[in-house]
């Protein structure tokens, strides 16, 4: 017989919401009180953890998440091989007009940062520094779809969490497609001009084909005018540069979008190289996570922490507009915080745990034990992908 559910682990109605705002409260003592933020992070994330764990053996709807697995499995592929195209669009869209162009080109007129600076001189200056508070971050967004996910065990969200978990990364997919055609097929100046130079080792001048189709018509505004008209490329480049072209095997056909150096080796090495990118590259990743995350709150769950965490979304929005200039010194602080909380996630003693949980059950049935090992399989992979991805992940 199955042993009733500890439901004083988890209050119901708004024991989700009071975790997500403790959750967000106590990583941004970090900022307040560090020594505080020491102590009390690990013990959150232990009592988290140790909650969803023993809430496992009574959780009824396997059989349903066990239906979800395999769309669960492709969409999280899917979201993967999204991320590469978008990984392989931002380094092109910077490489392909060399680094003389990102030098020379001023940034695109922001008006929103404008607005943003009249406030800074117009509003009390307790509210400029509420605005400009790293309250929450890419990784805090990730942390809160994750709580969402696993709030299925307590019967919190509708079953099956996979699903959700499905559903999320494949408009996460679609989403990051979108962005990465949004801003390869029209390229933006950089709002930082001395971001590429810094951050990518590409030739100054551009690839072969800007030599051809944009070099000779940028600066004529007569010539530009002509090759709208005409529709052709008119002008005689002259002699086009050559570069370096690696043996990549199938995948050589890479090195005209990623222009490699020689030292620079495999072509999955350079992406991993520049980060979040350095062009202006609508719209906004990080904007688009959090916004998903705030659409699968609100639609799983609802209630007041829906709307506390649409307003983190806003104030998110304002924060990255007027933060552009610190951006990457942020991006360094957000890696460095998102591997420690890895290591506060502790693997292998949810693992070991897990094991336990395993072993005492005491199902007759195949069909029972088998349930019982997806279980375990499902929660411990959750765990691993939401750790990678912390780590990985961390430029958005």
């Amino acid at each position: 017989m199955r042993p009733s559910s500890p439901r004083a682990f988890w209050p119901a109605g708004g024991g989700l919401g009071i975790a997500a705002m403790t959750y967000i409260g106590v990583d941004y003592l970090r900022h307040v009180s560090p020594t505080w933020h020491a102590r009390l992070q690990p013990v959150l994330w232990a009592l988290l953890a140790l909650i969803a764990i023993i809430r496992i053996p009574y959780y009824k709807h396997w059989s349903v998440e066990m239906r979800s697995a395999l769309v669960f499995i492709a969409s999280m592929i899917f979201m993967l091989l999204a991320l590469l195209v978008e990984m392989i669009t931002v380094r092109s869209v910077t490489a392909v007009l060399g680094l003389d162009w990102h030098r020379d080109t001023p940034p695109l007129p922001d008006t929103g940062q404008w607005l943003l600076l009249a406030l800074n001189e117009k509003l009390p200056a307790t509210i400029v520094q509420i605005l400009r508070a790293r309250i929450i971050g890419l990784h805090h967004y990730l942390m809160l779809f994750v709580m969402l996910a696993f709030s299925v065990l307590f019967e919190s969200i509708k079953a099956p969490g996979l699903g959700i978990g499905a559903r999320y990364m494949f408009t996460m997919g679609i989403g990051r497609l979108l962005r990465a055609i949004s801003f390869g097929f029209t390229i933006l100046p950089s709002p930082r001009p001395w971001c590429a130079a810094s951050r990518f080792h590409v030739p100054a001048h551009a690839n072969r084909w800007a030599q051809k189709y944009y070099v000779p018509y940028a600066s004529d505004i007569s010539a530009i005018r002509k090759l709208i008209n005409q529709d052709i490329a008119y002008v005689d480049p002259g002699e086009i540069k050559e570069e370096y072209r690696p043996n990549w095997g199938f995948m050589s056909f890479l090195s005209n979008f990623l222009r490699p150096y020689p030292y620079e080796g495999a072509w999955y090495n350079l992406l991993k190289k520049g980060g979040g990118g350095c062009n202006d590259l609508l719209y906004s990743g990080h904007m688009l996570v959090a916004v998903l995350t705030a659409m699968a709150w609100t639609e799983a769950y609802g209630g007041y922490s829906s709307a506390f965490i649409w307003m983190l979304v806003l104030h998110s929005a304002q924060r990255e507009d007027a933060s552009r200039g610190r951006r990457l010194d942020k991006l360094e602080m957000i890696r460095g915080r998102l591997t420690q909380a890895a290591k506060d996630g502790d693997v292998d003693e949810v693992r070991a745990l897990l094991e336990g949980v395993e072993m005492s059950s005491e199902e007759s049935q195949n069909k029972g034990r088998g349930l019982q090992l997806f279980a375990v399989g499902t929660i411990f992979t959750s765990l691993t992908i939401v750790l990678l991805a912390f780590t990985l992940l961390s430029d958005g």
